[in-house]
């Protein structure tokens, strides 16, 4: 290979490496910023993990500095202990538009002690959300730290807990069904009081003689298209999270979905009569 050939190869290497994306674990301060209420989030083992803190005066959160669109994004989180009743530790992706916003949501909701915490999912897809699923998780997620993912694909959205998925959102657009797939969204997270709701139907109050409480994050990990960023990274086939192997759950994460649905999910809005008389159409498309 001559000068030029070998020049234009290393050229067209460099290019595709930028078209893929941001892919490496992350102290807080590299990918993060604090939202609000900065002397609410302490950093901690220099910036590789954060503590949040909730008490009468204020809640917190913190948001990435960047917007992605499709890949995946990761936490080890620690969550609230004990009598925890009324809290709401979030963990989100949001488009930050005002009126036809895109949004994938974990939602950790308070318990009292020596009950099961509950995540609530939720996916908002241009404008429409109100697409609520719970699960009562199975362990204590107080009690260590446990890895809670989003990964995002033009084929799916899919909510993992330790890598056992509990949610997938397929696409369904050619059913007319809407999938978030035009807007980066940013990483959020907060610890707020949501007592009229988080628990119980707002039945269980929130103790505050039990504050200030705390929740812990470490092990950022963000892999995704970085925006603003190269236009072709999103269309990029060659980026890892469009590859075959991800366009459907495996044989083993499909059996590990069905166990989490057919033993831990304790709402699911496609089933809701009340709310939804005529079952939601994303709701017919099966795993």
């Amino acid at each position: 290979m001559g000068a030029l050939g070998l020049l234009a190869c290393v050229v067209f290497v460099v290019a595709l490496l930028s078209c893929t994306a941001n892919a490496r674990p992350a102290t807080f301060s590299q990918d993060f910023r604090v939202a609000w209420a900065d002397n609410h989030i302490r950093q901690l083992e220099g910036g590789k993990a954060i503590q949040l803190v909730l008490d009468q005066t204020s809640g917190c959160g913190f948001a990435s500095k960047y917007q992605y669109l499709f890949g995946r994004v990761s936490m080890k989180i620690k969550l609230v202990p004990g009598d925890s009743a009324g809290t709401v530790t979030a963990f989100y992706m949001n488009s930050d538009t005002d009126t036809v916003r895109d949004e994938l949501d974990f939602e950790f909701l308070g318990n009292r002690s020596g009950q099961p915490y509950t995540v609530q999912t939720n996916v908002y897809a241009h404008g429409k959300g109100d697409r609520e699923q719970r699960v009562n998780l199975w362990f204590d997620p107080a009690a260590a730290f446990h890895t809670y993912s989003i990964f995002w694909n033009h084929h799916h959205v899919v909510f993992s807990v330790d890598d056992v998925p509990i949610r997938v959102y397929k696409n369904n657009e050619a059913r007319g069904i809407p999938f978030p797939k035009f807007q980066p969204m940013g990483v959020y997270s907060t610890l707020w009081e949501a007592d009229d709701w988080a628990t119980r139907g707002g039945l269980e109050k929130i103790d505050w003689s039990k504050a200030p409480f705390y929740a812990y994050y470490k092990d950022f990990d963000i892999e995704g298209c970085q925006m603003p960023g190269p236009a072709s990274c999103a269309s990029n086939p060659g980026n890892w999270w469009e590859g075959a192997a991800h366009q459907q759950l495996s044989p083993e994460e499909a059996r590990r979905y069905r166990w989490v649905r057919m033993n831990h999910v304790i709402y699911d809005y496609c089933t809701d009569k009340s709310r939804y008389p005529v079952t939601p159409p994303e709701c017919m498309a099966g795993i």
